[in-house]
Formats: structure tokens, C-alpha cells, sequence
């Protein structure tokens, strides 16, 4: 390119930048005039006019007014069957998986297998892959199915488009709303769901922030704290809605990261103004189950699954050796907490936490009972009968505070994503940077954000 037309380029690029003008925009809404005018010339009716209920119903879901609350309400809505109807099939699933944990180890025993290799292969690999199993395979099941339906009937692009003006206002582009949408069921597959956006750039930063989205996986963490410290200083009548509340408002802070770190990722990395999104709605249409079926079992449950398996077994196998290898009468787990600690308390949390962190980032589905093991230096991940349990360890035994529970739930919103979201990043951008930056932005997030937390906490004098 020679000198005068790159002189040229950048004096239009100028020229575009100071005008209020959209060409784009313009182009289309001609073309949809000249549509209706022939349209209008040709198409003969019969002088009744039969009630139009698309139109109807998108004056409805596409309202400034009513378009955004229907949008939260169904979201909250698929959020409620998710892990309201999870629930049973985990813990049957749970159930069947430890118990042929416990045949085979028992089968192991018989046949005089050395004690470390029945450890390592049945409580380390095998439990590790069961509990990911476990607890990932049924939201998987009931939330992509129920996502693929909406967007089989046609409501996804309504929601898209509710979404855009927010989304142009920070450099990304309106299907983003969408692809966060499927980061709560998993991050990895709302990374892959961003190839609906044609724009490389927008689509960068659709993927670098898909991780501020909670996936199912840290779902039971916030859950849990949420009612054991939030829940736990209002009546036991408010319990469930203050939990409840807890955990929207930090999917509420998830989604003003998002729009602020795309903000600054538009004006910096990947500099440059959102593309425009001229999204023709489709009409509502009566969903093909088997399509959805095959959609969201097998091209969204199946292969995200799988990644995760992929990487659950090694992450079992680190577990036990840290907790069943010893040096000068400690465990390797309590050592590596014991040396993380000063860096964990700086933030309001402590090295147990971190060191479950690390060795839990497979997958975030076995944080806490990785977490529960280091407290109880025990040599397997394990689960604890009841939330009452669970407080006694954390609370009494440990000393955590309010400070502790919400900094942890802060902690498992913005940290760095799973090594299944990391590899599909690498997979979909093929590029080391920008897996490095979609790493460690939200890491770095992390550790401000609950810095600042807990420093603000220390000087109005909460108990930290």
C-alpha cells in the first residue's frame, strides 16, 4: 500500500469519525423502504386484515419498557429449573459413581494391590472425573436444551437486539449478550457460541470477557456461601430470597465487569468502533425438538463434557499425591497452603483457598471439596453431610467472617478461567496471546478487586 493511499485511507478513517453520519445504516434502511415498496405494489389482500401476533408479541419483548425485565425473568426462570431440577439427578449420579468408586477400590484390596495405587487410581483419577461428572453432566443436560429451545423459537435475536444499544455503547457488538447467556451454562461453550459474530475484533473481546459470566460450575460455590454467611445474618424466614439475591446481584457484578472490561479492551488491544448490527428478526417458529436434542446434547453437552474429563483426570491425580505425599511430617497440600497464606490474607482470604484454586482449575466443580480436604487434611477430596457442617469447618474451626464469604464469592466470579475454557480459547483464537490475556485479565481482577474489598473492610473496622 503506498503512502498516498494510506494518507488517503486515514484522512476518510477521520473524516467517517467526525461525522454523525451512518452510511451503513442508511444502505439499510433504503433497502428495507424500497422492500416495502414493492411489497406494498404487489402483494394483494382481500380487505380483511387477520390479527398479526408477531407483531403483537415483539411490541411486547422488544419494548424498551417491558423487553429487558421479560429478559431477566426468563433467565432467572432457566436459572431456577437448572439447578432446582440438577439437584436429584447429581446426587443419583453421585451416588452410582462413588459406589463403583468403592467396589473396585474394594476389588483392588482384595487382590493385594499396593494401597498407593488403589489411592491414586480410584480415589484420586476416578473420584476426581466423578465428581465433575457428576456435577457438570446434569445442568448441562437441562440448560443447553432449554437455551437451543429459545433460540429454535426465535426469541434469541429479540434479545440480542434489546441488548445492542448497551453493547455499541462499550465497542461490542449485540450478539455478546447471547454468547454470556450460554457462559452460564458453561464458559467454554459460550466461547465457542461466539462464532455468531462475524467481526474478528468483537469477537475477541466477546471471548476475553465470556469468563466474568458464572458458569454452572461455580454456581454451587456461590450457593453455598451465600446462605451459610449473606442469608445467615437476616431471619431464617429470608434465608432462601436473601441467597437468592445474593447470588444475582453477583452475576448483576459480573455483567458490569463484562461491559467495562470490553469497554476498555475497544479503546485499547482491540481498539475500534462496534461494527453494525442489522439483525432482521425472524418469525416465531414451533421449535424441532430432535434438532434440539442433537443441538444441545450432542454439539454443546457432549463435547464440553468431554473437554472437561480430559482435564479432571490429571487434576485428581495432583490432588492426591498433595494430600498423601509427605515432607518432614506435612503434607505437601499443607505446605503449599501454609506458603500461600500471607499472600491470601492480604485479600481477605487465606492459602487454603488459593492452593484449592490452583490445583481445583480443571474444573471449578471441585473447589469445594478440594477445599474441605485441605481444611480437614484429609488425603481425598471428600463432602461434608450439611451446610451446618460446612459452617462449623469454615466459621468456627477457621475463623471466616462475613469479609471472607462475600471476597470468596467475589474471587470465584472474576478468576482466571478453567483449563477446559482456556484450551477452547486456544482452540478457537489458535493464538497464545490472546489466551494469555483472556487468563490473566480476570485473574488480575481478582486480586483488586478483593484487595480493595478487604483493605475498605479493615479501615471502617469489619471483622476480617
Amino acid at each position: 500500500m503506498t503512502a498516498k493511499t494510506l494518507g488517503l485511507l486515514n484522512e476518510a478513517d477521520r473524516i467517517r469519525s467526525e461525522s454523525n453520519f451512518d452510511f451503513s445504516d442508511e444502505i439499510i434502511e433504503a433497502i428495507y423502504a424500497e422492500a416495502g415498496k414493492i411489497a406494498n405494489e404487489s402483494i394483494v389482500t382481500n380487505g380483511s386484515k387477520s390479527r398479526d401476533w408477531s407483531g403483537f408479541f415483539d411490541n411486547i419483548v422488544t419494548s424498551p419498557i417491558t423487553g429487558i425485565p421479560i429478559m431477566i425473568i426468563g433467565l432467572a426462570t432457566i436459572f431456577y429449573i437448572t439447578i432446582w431440577g440438577a439437584n436429584y439427578p447429581s446426587q443419583m449420579i453421585a451416588t452410582g459413581l462413588f459406589y463403583i468408586e468403592g467396589v473396585m477400590a474394594g476389588l483392588f484390596d482384595s487382590m493385594g494391590a499396593p494401597w498407593w495405587l488403589t489411592g491414586f487410581i480410584w480415589h484420586g483419577v476416578y473420584r476426581g472425573l466423578a465428581w465433575v461428572i457428576a456435577v457438570m453432566l446434569p445442568p448441562m443436560a437441562i440448560f443447553f436444551p432449554m437455551f437451543t429451545l429459545l433460540e429454535d423459537l426465535g426469541y434469541l435475536p429479540r434479545v440480542a437486539f434489546n441488548l445492542d444499544p448497551l453493547f455499541r455503547k462499550v465497542g461490542a457488538h449485540g450478539k455478546q449478550a447471547l454468547t454470556m447467556s450460554m457462559g452460564f451454562g458453561c464458559n467454554a461453550a459460550g466461547i465457542i457460541s461466539t462464532r455468531i459474530i462475524d467481526s474478528p475484533r468483537e469477537r475477541l473481546i466477546a471471548i476475553i470477557t465470556n469468563n466474568f459470566v458464572p458458569c454452572n460450575g461455580r454456581f454451587p460455590t456461590l450457593i453455598m456461601i451465600s446462605i451459610i454467611f449473606v442469608a445467615a445474618e437476616f431471619p431464617p424466614g429470608l434465608t432462601a430470597l436473601i441467597a437468592s439475591l445474593s447470588v444475582v446481584s453477583i452475576v448483576m457484578i459480573g455483567v458490569v465487569v463484562t461491559l467495562g472490561v470490553s469497554f476498555v479492551l475497544s479503546k485499547t488491544v482491540l481498539k475500534g468502533e462496534a461494527s453494525t448490527f442489522a439483525l432482521e428478526l425472524p418469525p416465531y417458529r414451533r421449535p424441532k425438538i430432535l434438532r434440539v436434542l442433537y443441538t444441545s446434547l450432542i454439539d454443546r453437552t457432549i463435547i464440553v463434557l468431554w473437554r472437561a474429563i480430559i482435564w479432571a483426570a490429571p487434576a485428581g491425580a495432583v490432588i492426591w499425591l498433595l494430600g498423601n505425599i509427605h515432607m518432614d511430617g506435612s503434607t505437601l497440600t499443607s505446605i503449599s497452603a501454609n506458603f500461600l497464606d500471607p499472600l491470601g490474607r492480604v485479600i481477605g482470604l487465606d492459602g487454603v483457598v488459593l492452593l484449592t484454586y490452583i490445583i481445583a482449575i480443571p474444573a471449578n466443580e471441585i473447589v469445594i471439596p478440594t477445599m474441605i480436604m485441605a481444611y480437614m487434611n484429609e488425603s481425598a477430596m471428600l463432602e461434608l453431610s450439611s451446610l451446618e457442617e460446612l459452617r462449623q469447618l469454615l466459621v468456627v474451626d477457621h475463623g471466616w467472617t462475613l469479609i471472607t464469604g462475600i471476597n470468596l464469592m467475589l474471587f470465584s466470579l472474576l478468576h482466571s478461567p478453567c483449563s477446559t475454557t482456556i484450551y477452547t480459547i486456544w482452540k478457537e483464537t489458535g493464538s497464545v496471546k490472546w489466551t494469555t490475556l483472556a487468563t490473566f485479565i480476570p485473574l488480575f481482577l481478582a486480586f483488586l478487586v478483593t484487595f480493595v474489598v478487604y483493605q475498605l473492610s479493615v479501615l471502617l473496622g469489619f471483622p476480617g
